[in-house]
């Protein structure tokens, strides 16, 4: 089983138009729903990013509002790791370790990693958008995936 876990850059382009979101669709399509891996905060960062979107004027109402309730469905049914307080140690951890990570990039990242512990040695593919997010999964042992590349 191929198990990904979506960072929010990525995330999002599951629910607006975006260089990347047919290649992203197209995974997700042919991935197990227990094979989608997100952070528990990540769909609340959609959220706020469709909002966003939306109040900028980049998207119409009803275009956000469709979104939004797609987020809803899609999200309860992937795994969300919480961020529990061994997420948040980890994420502490991260910022030493990857000091160009910022406090969500390192949420993200550290979510991922307790769902790699979780899924027992699994192979998770980190999928982001963001270049030094990337840098720093692979760094962590992560393989990764850009979408929008």
């Amino acid at each position: 089983m191929s198990c990904y876990f979506l960072e929010t850059t990525a995330f999002v382009r599951l629910f607006v138009q975006e260089t990347g979101t047919d290649e992203l669709i197209r995974l997700m399509s042919n991935t197990d729903d227990n094979g989608k891996l997100i952070s528990a905060a990540a769909p609340l960062e959609v959220y706020a990013a469709l909002r966003r979107r939306e109040r900028a004027g980049d998207i119409p109402a009803q275009q956000a509002n469709e979104a939004l309730d797609i987020l809803r469905l899609e999200a309860a049914r992937m795994v969300q790791q919480p961020l529990n307080p061994a997420v948040l140690e980890a994420a502490r951890q991260l910022i030493d370790r990857q000091p160009n990570l910022r406090t969500s990039e390192a949420l993200q990242l550290a979510a991922a990693l307790a769902a790699r512990d979780m899924f027992n040695g699994m192979e998770i593919t980190f999928v982001s958008t963001d270049a030094k997010l990337l840098a720093a999964a692979e760094s962590e042992g992560f393989p990764t995936l850009n979408p929008a590349k």
